[in-house]
């Protein structure tokens, strides 16, 4: 799985990704265990082989507010406090039992200096990351709930069905009454 993600960017030789590929750790992450909670400092990412997290803030009055889901294939981490080296103002939870791969903050730094093009493949995730968080803000903007729950459906048919519909609101801003009502409506 690692070596087809990173052979996907055309940026790496084979040797090359042999050497990123064993700078990663294999984890099993047991359903609502956390991969970094507020308040913790981000010392790696990972990259999703099997399951689901979400991202979320608590607000003031306790309430999570679901902002992101990740899936197979996507990488996970509290980027702002991976950046900043900051502790994370966000939780990153499993929802169901999730397999991971993940990579220390100092592998990665030093694949920035071993690797030139490694700081392409750095540009070309905060491209993506700005793609989708761009996204998601005119979702919101152009969207009905509605729209953005159908949406999901489209994109991630198969993990929908496993995401608590307390998390899905959240993130779709809405009740759970109200998401109950659009997935009635919904038939596919």
């Amino acid at each position: 799985m690692l070596v087809s993600f990173f052979k996907s960017f055309n940026l790496f030789t084979t040797e090359e990704v042999e050497e990123i590929v064993s700078l990663f750790e294999y984890q099993s992450i047991k359903k609502g265990t956390y991969f970094i909670r507020e308040g913790e400092y981000c010392t790696s990412i990972a990259l999703i082989e099997v399951g689901i997290f979400r991202s979320f803030y608590t607000h003031d009055d306790e309430r999570e507010l679901t902002y992101c889901f990740r899936f197979s294939n996507d990488l996970i981490g509290a980027y702002s406090a991976f950046i900043t080296g900051n502790a994370s103002i966000e939780n990153i939870q499993a929802i169901v039992d999730t397999k991971v791969w993940s990579i220390p903050k100092v592998s990665l730094d030093n694949l920035a200096i071993e690797l030139p093009q490694w700081n392409t493949f750095l540009k070309i995730l905060a491209e993506q990351q700005y793609l989708e968080l761009e996204n998601r803000v005119i979702s919101f903007q152009r969207e009905t709930a509605h729209e953005r729950y159908k949406n999901l459906l489209i994109h991630q048919p198969v993990y929908v069905q496993q995401i608590p519909l307390q998390y899905l609101s959240s993130y779709l801003g809405i009740t759970q009454r109200h998401l109950s009502r659009i997935r009635k409506e919904i038939s596919f």
